[in-house]
């Protein structure tokens, strides 16, 4: 599965629009609430908050990510590369 972007509807006057993202972790309704995570973590909330908020994506800095904690404990911690679009 690739990185796909669906256009459902748009606004003539603004050009808003909302679409989907489909990606190969899920799929992301936009506009879309997305906190940022330091060093992939969310400071000013919990998981839970971020849950109960309707967060569908949490965005992270893979170069911090590669600074601190590094690539090997992500990967023993579940994670892995993102695929290459």
């Amino acid at each position: 599965m690739t990185h796909h972007f669906t256009l459902l509807q748009t606004d003539g006057q603004c050009r808003a629009r909302r679409g989907r993202l489909t990606t190969p972790h899920g799929t992301i309704e936009t506009p879309a609430f997305m906190p940022v995570g330091t060093h992939a973590a969310l400071k000013a909330l919990t998981p839970a908050q971020a849950e109960e908020l309707g967060a569908q994506i949490i965005l992270a800095n893979t170069y911090h990510l590669h600074l601190r904690p590094g690539e090997g404990l992500i990967k023993k911690a579940g994670g892995g590369a993102a695929p290459k679009i």
